[in-house]
């Protein structure tokens, strides 16, 4: 086994690696960047390393400087959780071939499967049934139009390296290709360095199921069962559960036995999850995700495996020491994300502070976390904050248990969807496991989440407990980019306000305006006249500007593109007029409330 493990990833996902580490002896490095300077993963971490400014593709997506971070801490290993680079075939590689154990499938097998045309091809010669479309990238809009006249409308338009429904985009009809085609191009580059995609058959409404699978270096494949994550708005998921309440008992064996089947072709090792669409008692593949997943607890929930461990003896070398006869499912398991999102806004990302974070407990309740009250929940990454699993006997004890948690759970600060996830458990549709991948975005009232919002989603609250005589400041001090806190005591000192930069206390973390100018946080903007502003609904990103000065705008027409939490979000003009100040521009980062622009 590894002696030491750097973790390339942050959040709830490498403080889950760290503590498998900490179980089997074996010692933690975290990364960082500067927006994640206080974050929990860098808390728990044994050691820690900057690798870069909050911008992913400057730090977190740094090959050389995340391999840099590794060499100065003397680790053994790299693990890249998920997102990132953990299905970064170009990443895997250099770890192979430089004095690190690579932590997941091979470079060559990410391949093969994280490249969706080849896995496709590659499932169809080992026979398994595959959405019908292109085993080839779509050069052109014309490619898209070409399987659309095979199979009809709608079909889909996804990246080559995507993932969670980003770089997919749907089109139903054939004025809508160009757009769609070149938003998948661009997003597939964005956010998986891979501009290529592929065209397939859009299924009406199918149900997600995916499989579970462990292989070793010497042979053996198991799977660990399916998990059911049609719960989606936007594609991406938002309560999973094991096993599936939708599968009949030989539909899942099939289902089992055609994942093992395509990984093996693939000569695949470590852990992996193949992902099927299931609709009218037929079953698909979909693509097979080269890492571990964010829902990955439940299936360790109700198999008793700790999969991330797995994950680490497979790349120490260790054979899988149980068949697949010994794979036993006992009772049933939901996840439940808690994102920090607004679910009466279109599950529009939040940011603010945790100015209360009470998780639950009891039996049966699982959190996977990284954040403690008092953190700044910032805009730069993913909106998922934590993850609940309830695991119970069965369905429905785990929906009485489920409730029961939600109902404990007390976040204040800023808005997550707990009275999204409330709402579901009263839902007719989810509580009896008829729902597919589309019914949040089609079929559920969107009455109904704000009524939910207003029942349960409590008032944000500031933290007025300020007037203890005695202050504690932490302090972080970084020497050769290597991360040290040091804590001192001031007696009769005020207290630090929470988000106070100037102190560098642990709750002054939030990340801060990048100005490309050298301008400071409170420079101004110059606003001229007094027509209407339209402004940032949250931080981000800009990617693109929709309008230039002296266009005439309509109700309801996208002026700016902002991309938060990964998410690409529309900015749109509430009110018809003149575009008289564009005051962004592409690339520029953005705060809650900013002006955009400004409309005569």
């Amino acid at each position: 086994m590894f002696s030491k493990v750097l973790v390339a990833n942050r959040g709830e996902i490498a403080v889950r690696v760290m503590r498998a580490c900490e179980e089997l002896g074996v010692r933690t490095v975290a990364v960082y960047s500067e927006a994640d300077k206080h974050g929990g993963h860098v808390r728990y971490a044994d050691e820690a390393y900057n690798i870069g400014p909050a911008r992913a593709a400057d730090s977190y997506l740094d090959h050389e400087s995340v391999i840099e971070a590794a060499r100065k801490a003397d680790a053994d290993a790299i693990h890249p959780g998920y997102g990132f680079l953990a299905e970064n075939a170009t990443f895997a590689r250099k770890v192979e071939e430089s004095e690190f154990t690579w932590v997941g499938p091979s470079a060559d097998a990410m391949e093969r499967l994280g490249e969706k045309t080849k896995a496709r091809a590659l499932m169809q010669d080992a026979d398994v049934p595959v959405v019908p479309g292109t085993t080839e990238p779509a050069d052109s809009a014309a490619d898209v139009k070409a399987v659309a006249d095979e199979f009809g409308y709608p079909v889909a338009i996804k990246a080559e390296g995507g993932g969670g429904g980003r770089g997919l985009k749907v089109v139903h009809s054939e004025d809508e290709v160009d757009e769609q085609f070149e938003t998948a191009k661009r997003e597939g580059e964005a956010y998986f360095d891979n501009a290529s995609v592929y065209v397939e058959k859009y299924l009406e409404a199918p149900r997600h199921i995916e499989v579970q699978i462990l292989a070793d270096e010497h042979g053996n494949v198991r799977h660990l069962g399916e998990r059911d994550c049609s719960l989606q708005r936007r594609h991406q998921k938002v309560i999973e559960e094991a096993p599936s309440p939708a599968l009949s008992d030989d539909l899942r064996e099939r289902i089992g036995e055609a994942a093992r089947r395509g990984v093996r072709a693939a000569d695949y090792t470590n852990a992996g999850t193949v992902e099927f669409l299931v609709e009218d008692g037929e079953f698909y593949f979909m693509e097979v995700n080269t890492r571990i997943q964010v829902e990955h607890t439940v299936t360790e929930e109700v198999t008793g495996l700790d999969v991330v461990k797995w994950q680490l003896r497979v790349a120490a070398g260790e054979e899988l020491d149980f068949s697949q006869d010994d794979v036993e499912i006992e009772g049933h398991s939901m996840e439940f994300r808690i994102n920090a999102e607004a679910p009466e806004k279109e599950f529009a990302p939040a940011t603010g502070t945790l100015t209360t974070y009470d998780p639950p407990g009891g039996i049966g309740v699982r959190m996977d976390d990284a954040v403690r009250q008092g953190d700044e929940i910032g805009g730069d990454y993913d909106s998922m904050i934590a993850k609940l699993i309830v695991t119970a006997s069965d369905r429905e004890e785990v929906l009485a248990r489920a409730e029961r948690a939600l109902a404990e759970f007390d976040i204040e600060g800023l808005r997550t969807v707990i009275p999204f996830h409330r709402l579901m458990l009263t839902d007719e549709a989810f509580r009896e496991g008829s729902h597919t991948t589309k019914y949040l975005d089609e079929v559920l009232d969107p009455d109904r989440i704000q009524a939910a919002v207003e029942r349960w989603s409590p008032e944000a609250a500031a933290d007025d407990d300020d007037d203890d005589e005695v202050t504690e400041r932490t302090f972080t001090v970084e020497v050769n980019g290597k991360r040290f806190e040091v804590s001192l005591e001031e007696r009769g000192a005020p207290a630090i306000p929470v988000g106070d930069a100037s102190a560098g206390g642990s709750n002054s973390s939030g990340p801060r305006k990048r100005r490309d100018d050298g301008g400071n946080d409170d420079s101004q903007q110059i606003i001229e006249g007094d027509g209407e502003s339209v402004t940032a609904e949250m931080q981000g990103t800009i990617l693109s500007v929709e309008v230039e000065e002296g266009d005439e705008v309509e109700p309801g027409d996208t002026v700016c593109i902002l991309e938060a939490m990964k998410m690409e979000n529309d900015v749109v003009a509430e009110r018809g007029g003149t575009v008289s100040q564009v005051l962004v521009s592409e690339g520029d980062s953005v705060d809650m409330g900013d002006v955009l622009l400004v409309l005569e």
